[in-house]
């Protein structure tokens, strides 16, 4: 299987959006997306990519397995 590779934050939205996410939202410090009851807080806008470590933790918490994010 191939290695997840560090994304964008406009790669990482439209990704999650294709898994039914919608957003995103601001309320506080940090901007979140939602999907039906769960909510899936999102790093901020910089300049660099989203690390593969921060990448694999949201994954995880968004229920996505790495085969459906490589395989979209």
């Amino acid at each position: 299987m191939p290695r997840l590779a560090p994304v964008t934050r406009r790669e990482l939205l439209s990704k999650l959006r294709k898994f039914g996410f919608v957003g995103p939202y601001q309320e506080g410090k940090h901007p979140y997306m939602l999907k039906k009851s769960l909510s899936l807080t999102i790093p901020n806008e910089h300049d660099g990519q989203i690390s593969v470590d921060l990448l694999i933790r949201l994954l995880r918490q968004a229920g996505i397995s790495r085969k459906d994010w490589l395989n979209l």
